[in-house]
């Protein structure tokens, strides 16, 4: 009686099912940092999540994916894996939260050339840190091996998450008027956007990511790249309980002028001073060693702002002093106006 699984004929084609289960093996003690209350059985074919919801009148369901990108290229490039999965579910969790949503679960996907265990739980560890600093549980996910569809050093990374809120507690951005401020949540860097054209002015397959570069303060280039992306979820839950927010932004793909307008109602816009964003200095290399306009810039990047929060100004330095004892140093960003789209004077 055949007792362990085994295939010397699928090994042979490429795929190795005995380091898909070292991999998962070796993901487990990363799995259980984040698992709550009720919570088990990893590796089951589902994934399962007790949904309680005590103190809820109208519970809502906010769910959203994403993928990392190609920011992959930079770790594997550099041959680091640890933190890209934060990035993952950053990308994921910044979106619920976004509606006024507690993220509850993550699960995650990778895609590989070539399972080797010691990656693939280097890899589902960052997302599990990406899930602690969320306060979700990951309650599941998927490897799989790809081989002959893409080269053994090579991988791709999704994730899907799922948050509740309950409907009277929706951010809704059909109560802001004009007077209001945006504040600005300070990003990490560049996050997980625009990473084609990055990787297109860096040249990076054939850079030294490794070398100091003056401009970034001494730091390398990879290191400043591969910074993971911020995870806002608990600074913002916390605002959230204790002030009224009428509109969050989560600046990705597009930069200001796509994400901005997609937390202000029709008829209103925003109108912000250049001179008050805090660019971090990689932006201003970006710009300079791709010889990229001004609108560019601001229309691919976060520019230093990696999520926006609208609140009447009569709740400006408390939504502030909320942001800052859960450390985000949140800063007056621009006021709403009559119009529509983004300023930028």
């Amino acid at each position: 009686m055949i007792k362990e699984s085994y295939s010397e004929s699928y090994k042979e084609a490429g795929v190795d099912i005995t380091a898909g289960y070292k991999s998962v093996e070796l993901m487990k003690k990363h799995i259980r940092r984040t698992l709550t209350e009720g919570l088990e059985n990893v590796g089951d074919f589902g994934g399962l999540f007790p949904l309680k919801t005590a103190g809820f009148s109208d519970p809502v369901l906010v769910s959203g994916t994403d993928g990392v990108g190609t920011k992959l290229r930079l770790a594997i490039l550099l041959d680091r894996h640890d933190t890209i999965g934060i990035d993952c579910v950053a990308m994921c969790v910044n979106d619920v939260i976004c509606c006024g949503a507690k993220p509850l679960f993550f699960l995650d996907y990778i895609a590989c050339g070539k399972n080797i265990p010691e990656k693939i739980a280097a890899i589902v560890g960052g997302v599990a840190e990406g899930c602690v600093q969320a306060g979700c549980a990951l309650i599941g996910g998927e490897t799989a091996e790809h081989p002959g569809t893409m080269p053994e050093t090579e991988y791709d990374l999704a994730g899907f998450t799922v948050g509740i809120a309950d409907r009277s507690k929706l951010v809704d951005k059909s109560a802001m008027r004009a007077g209001d401020v945006m504040l600005a949540l300070p990003s990490s860097g560049v996050h997980s956007n625009g990473f084609s054209l990055v990787r297109k002015v860096f040249d990076v397959e054939h850079a030294d990511l490794r070398a100091p570069v003056a401009e970034l303060g001494g730091k390398s280039l990879g290191d400043v790249l591969l910074t993971p992306t911020k995870i806002y979820v608990k600074p913002v839950l916390a605002l959230l309980e204790e002030v009224k927010v009428k509109g969050i932004s989560h600046i990705t793909g597009g930069g200001f002028y796509e994400n901005m307008p997609r937390s202000i109602p029709a008829g209103l816009g925003v109108k912000i001073r250049k001179a008050d964003i805090r660019i971090p200095p990689i932006f201003p290399l970006i710009q300079a060693r791709g010889k990229i306009s001004a609108h560019d810039m601001f229309n691919t990047f976060n520019m230093g702002v990696g999520m926006s929060v609208v609140v009447a100004k009569e709740d400006v330095q408390k939504a502030i002093g909320i942001l800052r004892a859960h450390g985000e140093e949140a800063y007056a960003l621009g006021e709403i106006v009559e119009g529509d789209g983004v300023e930028l004077v």
